[in-house]
């Protein structure tokens, strides 16, 4: 009989830079539910050890101090070293490095998109989680839709979350930890929400809960920007398609006033091919090291581009939509071309919300569309955790992604 797959490795608490004793550490399956598998607990060396039950993708979650902790679990065993940090409720050094804001029409309202990178350059290196770990003061008639936040990493993946109101109606609150930084990248928010546009124009009063670098707004070119009072925004055209208007170092309680007009909305894809995300070069974040999916063409540090590295967000592109997927990889054979490899328009239930698929061979396209799919299975798992997702539309969804995933692992 095979001996089973093990994964063992070392939690350590970074904030002490001592071994993590007695936390407790879990197998889960993501696609069964985020069904646990596995438990551990560490012993005075910080060391665990877990049994893998299959051939099944499966993340190592760390609990350390109430606050959690992923890794994915090496595929047939090996070692995963985890790191943790302390947790309070309340820790200095934490800022938004990029308030990114877009606005567009869409059936008479304003469909808003905003999106925050936070920095956790806490020292010594502590997790700030609490009910109210980040709050967002949002419109006073603002209609919240979905909200999500991703771990800092490179290999980290958005999570469906809840939006918590505060005592103030315009007040809400994320419940997700602000771990310290990870290779550069922060901790990352979203919330999607609507705004009533009978009158043609929307005048938004608002203010930050954190120092904030730099905050952006971006807005179809049909559209009309106005400033007002506070923060002073200043146009920084970097692309032809949008516009997007920019403030500079913007503190805690300082008014963010200014107006829109007129209707439009974004381009339905990225004519470049670029989707990259904060932290790539030449763009917001390009301070820090980044992950350049897609290359970049260089352009000079702390030049903005917004429109390139944060096309995809303001979109609401956290991740490839299951109809969309099912759509790519089963209506077309492979080696057939639509626009070199690239998903056609009539294919996309929601391109507003649905990033396209740009490979340049059958097999890349596989491997890209198997990643997106694991990344779906997760989003679609934690929006059922967080109760944002009907149980009939889950198990619809699922069975259907599961289908699919199939398919791309036997053609991969």
């Amino acid at each position: 009989m095979a001996q089973a797959a093990t994964v063992t490795g070392t939690v350590t608490d970074k904030t002490t830079n001592k071994p993590a004793t007695g936390d407790t550490v879990t197998l889960v399956e993501p696609m069964s539910g985020m069904s646990e598998v596995g438990h551990a607990t560490t012993d005075a060396q910080g060391r665990y050890s877990l049994n893998l039950p299959g051939s099944s993708p499966y993340l190592v979650r760390v609990t350390h101090q109430g606050a959690e902790y992923f890794i994915a679990a090496p595929q047939g065993g090996g070692t995963g070293d985890i790191s943790v940090y302390d947790v309070a409720a309340k820790v200095e050094g934490i800022t938004i490095a990029e308030h990114v804001t877009g606005i567009e029409t869409d059936n008479g309202q304003l469909r808003v998109v905003e999106r925050y990178d936070i920095h956790n350059a806490s020292s010594p290196a502590r997790t700030q989680w609490s009910k109210q770990s980040f709050e967002v003061i949002l419109p006073t008639d603002a209609v919240v839709g979905d909200a999500s936040a991703q771990r800092p990493g490179a290999s980290s993946l958005p999570t469906s979350v809840k939006l918590n109101p505060e005592g103030q109606k315009d007040h809400y609150a994320f419940d997700f930890p602000i771990q310290p930084d990870q290779d550069g990248k922060g901790t990352l928010f979203q919330v999607q929400y609507q705004l009533p546009y009978g009158s043609g124009k929307y005048s938004f009063q608002s203010l930050v809960t954190l120092p904030a670098d730099t905050v952006w707004v971006v807005l179809p070119k049909a559209m009309t920007f106005t400033g007002g009072n506070g923060a002073g925004f200043e146009s920084s055209q970097q692309d032809p398609t949008v516009q997007t208007f920019l403030a500079k170092n913007v503190a805690p309680g300082k008014a963010i006033e200014f107006s829109v007009s007129g209707s439009g909305s974004f381009a339905r894809d990225d004519q470049n091919g670029q989707g990259g995300q904060p932290g790539d070069s030449g763009g917001p974040g390009a301070g820090a090291p980044g992950n350049q999916p897609g290359g970049g063409i260089g352009q000079p540090i702390n030049t903005p581009d917004p429109l390139s590295k944060y096309k995809w967000w303001i979109l609401g592109a956290l991740a490839v939509l299951l109809a969309a997927a099912a759509a790519f990889l089963l209506r077309k054979p492979e080696g057939a071309s639509a626009g070199a490899g690239t998903m056609s328009e009539s294919e996309t239930p929601s391109a507003l919300s649905t990033p396209r698929i740009a490979t340049t061979s059958p097999a890349a396209k596989n491997a890209a569309l198997l990643n997106a799919l694991k990344e779906e299975l997760f989003a679609l798992e934690s929006e059922k955790i967080a109760g944002t997702l009907a149980p009939k539309e889950y198990a619809e969804q699922k069975a259907a992604l599961e289908t699919v995933l199939r398919r791309a692992l036997k053609k991969q």
